[in-house]
């Protein structure tokens, strides 16, 4: 009988490689690059399962959307599947405690509340709708009182696979170009990271649903401030990252400059290999 070949073995996916390959030239990153493997390998098995969405919004009111500055995707365009949602929470904050990021009593509080239903799913709506600013009018309170701070984190990881798909299908839509806000014209969030594109422009990433855009390369997304004399800016030594920080309200950006490196940004890894920027940013009294 003729035996099988083996199957041959799956490559790895680059950001898993490029974390793995941290860790190695930087030891001192260990937990914070372990950590992160286990955060990339729930977001990618929950998005792998989820649909893209067919987003198709009214041209009349996403054009009345961008110019009052406010996203794309309502709560009822995100493809959610509560089952996937449940156990990326629950993962997510299994991984969380592991690590020491959370207290057992908020991780035992965050376990109970994936156990009900009846109570998590209005406080994700709810979550949603007060930190996307897709309607106008007067927003509800992110969380409500008694629930750990550490809730909306995990609810940002959880509902990442999911906006990620919307992201997807609306990064082609050409009046995406035309937005000149600092927050997310996708799902309105705050932006996390940033990129020097190849041709020098500036793109900012979304930190809840990684959608990118560009934005004045010397002006803050938080504030807007783009006076150059009140923008501090300083690089790696090896030029690979920079941080802008806003002399105004004393917040900072990371960034990935790729003009001259030999892959895309990946923020799942470049979010952890500048960590002591961070710690630089914060020592000179900076706010990430």
């Amino acid at each position: 009988m003729t035996e099988r070949p083996p199957r041959p073995v799956r490559a790895e996916p680059r950001e898993i490689v490029e974390l793995k390959e941290l860790k190695a030239s930087n030891p001192e990153l260990a937990d914070a690059v372990d950590m992160q493997l286990a955060l990339v390998e729930i977001q990618r098995r929950v998005q792998a399962r989820v649909p893209l969405p067919r987003l198709h919004p009214d041209q009349a009111w996403l054009t009345a959307q961008q110019q009052a500055g406010r996203p794309a995707v309502r709560f009822g365009d995100i493809p959610l599947d509560w089952s996937d949602f449940r156990f990326a929470l629950r993962q997510i904050a299994d991984v969380l405690y592991r690590f020491t990021h959370l207290e057992r009593s908020e991780h035992e509080q965050i376990v109970a509340l994936c156990r009900e239903g009846n109570a998590l799913e209005p406080l994700v709506t709810n979550w949603y709708l007060a930190s996307s600013g897709v309607d106008a009018g007067e927003a509800p309170a992110r969380l409500p009182a008694g629930v750990p701070e550490a809730l909306e984190l995990l609810l940002l990881l959880s509902l990442r696979p999911f906006l990620a798909r919307c992201a997807e299908v609306l990064s082609t839509i050409p009046e995406f170009s035309k937005w000149t806000h600092g927050h997310c014209p996708v799902c309105g969030w705050e932006t996390e990271f940033a990129v020097v594109t190849p041709s020098g422009e500036r793109r900012l990433i979304c930190g809840r649903c990684t959608a990118q855009w560009n934005y004045g390369a010397h002006t803050c997304p938080y504030c807007a401030n783009d006076d150059r004399s009140q923008v501090t800016s300083f690089a790696t030594r090896d030029g690979r990252y920079r941080v802008y920080a806003c002399d105004v309200c004393r917040r900072y950006l990371k960034a990935y400059d790729a003009r001259s490196a030999q892959r895309p940004v990946m923020v799942s890894v470049d979010s952890i290999a500048t960590l002591p920027l961070d710690a630089a940013a914060q020592q000179r009294g900076y706010i990430g």
